[in-house]
């Protein structure tokens, strides 16, 4: 049996939201309702623990300086630890990736005509830890390997929504050839709307927010095509990690020919959380 991609995941990785968990701070009432919004998501994730992640996450300046950006980076190391991002690592379990699995991505992607970086040595931010913590609790380790994906959004250009699409077909195209039964869940983090600097400081737009889940889970293929100044605009300078979410959509089998509508497990939006839309979803293959 052959590799498969059996669910999608799609959440905001807000740092604030790891600090909150940190500090043991979740049942605030500040923060109670974002964390009450994953309970169902915990328990799914416990009910169907992938082998692998393939999670989908913006470096913060951490692994990457802004001396070298990489536009997509994979992850092929065996493992990664927790980066300081200058108030000390998370205290969280190490990543353990999954070389070999990594490495047949990388060869299948970039003979695709997709040019990833390899990398072989980093250190990884909260964009990565902050949905493992959402999903998976405080446990002694993670469930699973994870391999991780580093998209550019931060400086730009930043590449467009049907370029991280297309990718997601043909990480999904890769996987499939995996010559193991491996399940893998494939994760697309960042967003929702929020803009950290400038006049429009604070922003949030729920109704675009609302308006992205539904069109990503109805018609993908044409979310796809959205033009990056329609994010800036609508939701914020930081709105861009929103492309994605579209890479874990692209890996889903409804995209590809190859299946029905996903099935939508669980949705759960909630604002604000330190000044950013916190946007969640779980889609499983059929």
């Amino acid at each position: 049996m052959m590799a498969r991609i059996t669910a999608s995941v799609y959440t905001s990785h807000v740092p604030a939201i790891g600090a909150a968990i940190d500090l043991g701070k979740t049942a605030e009432p500040y923060w109670q309702p974002v964390f009450a919004g994953y309970e169902k998501s915990k328990q799914w994730m416990r009910d169907n623990t992938p082998d692998v992640i393939f999670l989908v996450y913006n470096d913060h300046a951490t692994a990457f300086s802004l001396e070298m950006i990489p536009t997509f980076a994979i992850g092929c190391a065996a493992e990664f630890q927790p980066a300081d991002e200058g108030w000390g690592p998370r205290p969280v379990p190490k990543v353990i990736g999954h070389p070999e699995l990594a490495s047949h991505i990388a060869q299948s992607v970039i003979q695709d005509d997709f040019d990833l970086t390899i990398v072989n040595k980093m250190d990884v931010d909260h964009g990565l830890t902050v949905p493992l913590s959402l999903m998976c609790g405080q446990p002694a380790a993670w469930p699973c390997p994870v391999i991780p994906f580093a998209v550019n959004v931060v400086q730009y250009p930043v590449p467009s929504g049907r370029r991280c699409f297309m990718l997601g077909q043909a990480i999904r195209k890769a996987i499939a050839s995996f010559d193991a039964p491996l399940k893998v869940q494939i994760w697309g983090t960042g967003g929702m709307s929020h803009q950290l600097q400038g006049p429009r400081a604070g922003l949030i737009n729920q109704e675009f927010d609302n308006a992205f889940l539904d069109q990503l889970i109805a018609d993908p293929a044409a979310l796809s095509n959205k033009p990056h100044i329609d994010y800036v605009r609508e939701a914020g300078s930081e709105g861009i990690e929103l492309v994605m979410w579209l890479i874990a959509r692209g890996a889903m089998a409804d995209v590809n020919g190859a299946g029905a509508k996903p099935t939508v497990r669980h949705r759960f939006y909630h604002v604000p959380a330190s000044n950013t839309a916190v946007g969640h979803l779980i889609l499983e293959n059929n």
